[in-house]
């Protein structure tokens, strides 16, 4: 088996989840090898069904993989029993989701610091007050769910998922409740959390501009990857929906809708930069 790369935070090798049996059986995974650096937004994309929702749970400790190994910040998730799982739920990664996930009776600093709170642990006050100033929410933080935009409430709950310093962080279609300006709000301060704060974020989306924050875009099908680019803009990671035929599956999406991949021209967030190149799966 290959090890991990240099500076991985998170690999998987030889990765397969089979749901159902026999002739029902549906193969969601399929043999994929993967790894996440620290410092690095890595968004992963694919047609409903490719399997990137499912990566994501195994990495995660969510789900259980049928064969393969999966290792986060050294620990072999797949030999951990239940306790010691949710114990690195726990500690060891952040998890953001499209459903904010707040508990709304609680302010927005009690929200924040909730996991630390439940494990028992000390809040590191500091630490706290670097991630409530990089959300932009100091002036919020007395304000329970109900009182904040939804911009805002994601922005809580992106801060909740750093506050406890993890490996990586997970977020499942972070802005696919959100407006333009909310999403953009919430994807620069993920951005911001892994170039400033050294933090490792995985993110599932659908929609290329939120993709074109990331340093670089997976692309599965079939339960495979099927591509890779680096650098993406907008505009980049649509070509590569098309080249590899995952748009014409599903069609691309923004946060406003559906996008005519032909008719629309759209400038990412990091204009300047270089379309990235893709590079197909070798397997």
């Amino acid at each position: 088996m290959r090890a991990p790369a240099d500076g991985a935070i998170a690999s998987a090798r030889d990765l397969v989840k089979i749901y159902g049996k026999g002739e029902t059986a549906v193969r969601a995974l399929d043999g994929v090898d993967v790894d996440f650096s620290r410092g690095e937004l890595t968004a992963i994309m694919g047609p409903s069904g490719s399997g990137k929702s499912t990566l994501m749970h195994c990495m995660a400790g969510l789900d259980t993989p049928t064969s393969g190994t999966v290792l986060v910040d050294g620990a072999d998730v797949g030999r951990m029993n239940q306790r010691n799982l949710t114990r690195l739920r726990r500690t060891r990664l952040g998890f953001v989701f499209q459903a904010f996930n707040l508990i709304p009776t609680l302010t927005a600093e009690e929200n924040i610091t909730l996991p630390l709170d439940i494990a028992r642990q000390p809040v590191d006050r500091a630490w706290f007050d670097t991630v409530v100033d990089a959300v932009g929410l100091r002036d919020r933080l007395d304000h329970r769910p109900s009182e904040l935009s939804g911009g805002q409430q994601q922005r809580v709950a992106c801060a909740r998922a750093l506050v406890s310093r993890p490996a990586v962080v997970f977020a499942d279609e972070p802005t696919g409740n959100l407006d333009s300006r909310s999403s953009g709000e919430v994807l620069g301060f993920l951005r911001r959390s892994v170039d400033e704060l050294e933090q490792a974020v995985v993110m599932v989306t659908h929609d290329p501009t939120a993709a074109s924050y990331a340093h670089r875009v997976l692309f599965l099908a079939d339960g495979r990857l099927v591509g890779e680019l680096e650098q993406p803009t907008a505009e980049s990671v649509l070509d590569a929906l098309r080249e590899l035929g995952v748009g014409r599956r599903t069609g691309a999406h923004t946060a406003s809708g559906p996008v005519d991949a032909g008719a629309l021209a759209l400038d990412g967030p990091h204009d300047g930069r270089h379309d990235g190149a893709l590079v197909r799966d070798r397997a």
